[in-house]
């Protein structure tokens, strides 16, 4: 087995687990509900509304992401980030036929889908392009700044690009926190130009989203509001073990006609009133998820997740400082969170040459990442 709680387990992002977490996993195990309707189990649905609630507030999201805001927002629990960024393409493409439609009823689902394009940055995690091969669609990789960031400029020019072409731009990605080097992608830039050309925008923190519960952080949140759905994983670095992918979206409508299929024995008296997952998410079932988010924020409390949060930071940031205080060693970007990029002054094969040698010891383990073609370890 590779341990991935293992301190010495230093590879692509951590995952996380706490014995609150694992109970409510054993206890979900235990109950077994199939929580796909809200009559399939009134409790597996009414606590992760209420959980996706808290969550949102512990982040400070925009009151129109929240169940209780009274407005069409709310919040669910995927498995993973992959299924956010797949869902939520589903249903800006669902929004987007419609819209097209209205203007030009002789097109033809299949004549609009072909002049559909989305776009991310060149920087964004690879689940983006696959929603795209799997949503059938094009999505336009948006070339990246010098700090590895997707800026504002950059997307208004691919978008002008394609609408000239004739295309019709209708969802983007904006990454808070890449795989390759956790930068942060200029929301507060692209999310006007998302809006302006009416384009649904998704925000993806798979990783560094935890870290929102800290009010240092939050300014890498600036432009939420423009965003049509956001997305992090409690299960990354949050003390809840996998799957928990908490997911918000402003008008879930969109969602939930693109994926509604009805048939008698799913149909109950209560419809309408409280969410039927099963309309949000790919799969049918579902497990008692929110029982991890509940365990987790009412053992350890807002403050403890914050103080694990900063103490991992705390660590990078004196890795980090120890690899400037390195003559041998750089690094290869900034220090963010808790993901040092470092490397060995010189090419990229003495580099590939030393993690081959860290990780054939079978001690620590590590993974390499590339940036305009500069290898690094990370």
């Amino acid at each position: 087995v590779t341990h991935w709680h293992s301190p010495k387990f230093h590879a692509y992002f951590p995952t996380a687990n706490s014995y609150p977490a694992i109970v409510a996993d054993m206890l979900s195990g235990a109950i077994a509900c199939i929580g796909f309707t809200w009559i399939a189990s009134p409790a597996c649905t009414e606590l992760e509304v209420v959980m996706l609630d808290w969550l949102g507030k512990m982040i400070d999201l925009p009151s129109e992401f929240l169940a209780c805001s009274g407005g069409k927002g709310g919040g669910v629990i995927q498995g993973t980030a992959s299924e956010s960024t797949l869902v939520a393409l589903l249903g800006a493409k669902a929004k987007k036929l419609q819209e097209v439609k209205a203007t030009h009823p002789e097109w033809d689902d299949h004549t609009i889908i072909g002049k559909l394009v989305g776009y991310a940055s060149a920087q964004s995690h690879s689940s983006v392009e696959r929603a795209g091969l799997l949503g059938g669609i094009k999505l336009r990789s948006v070339p990246a700044d010098e700090n590895n960031r997707l800026r504002g400029d950059a997307l208004e020019k691919a978008i002008e690009k394609d609408l000239a072409d004739g295309l019709i731009p209708f969802y983007a990605v904006v990454t808070l926190g890449t795989t390759n080097s956790c930068a942060f992608d200029r929301l507060d830039e692209c999310g006007p130009v998302a809006n302006k050309h009416n384009v649904w925008l998704h925000v993806d923190a798979a990783y560094a989203g935890s870290a929102f519960i800290c009010p240092e952080y939050r300014h890498h949140m600036k432009g939420m509001e423009k965003a049509d759905s956001f997305n992090f994983n409690p299960h990354k670095w949050m003390l809840v073990n996998f799957d928990c992918s908490a997911m918000w979206l402003k008008d879930p409508s969109w969602v939930v006609n693109a994926f509604n299929v009805d048939p008698l024995y799913l149909k109950h008296d209560m419809q309408g009133s409280a969410p039927d997952y099963r309309h949000w998410q790919i799969p049918l079932g579902r497990r008692f998820r929110a029982l991890k988010l509940w365990f987790v924020l009412r053992l350890y409390g807002v403050e403890n997740l914050q103080a694990h949060i900063r103490r991992h930071c705390g660590f990078a940031k004196q890795f980090g400082d120890l690899c400037v205080q390195d003559k041998r060693f750089e690094l290869a970007a900034e220090v963010n969170m808790g993901l040092v990029c470092f490397r060995l002054k010189g090419t990229n094969e003495r580099n590939e040459a030393l993690l081959k040698r860290i990780n054939g010891r079978g001690n620590i383990h590590m993974v390499p990442a590339k940036i305009r073609d500069v290898y690094f370890l990370r």
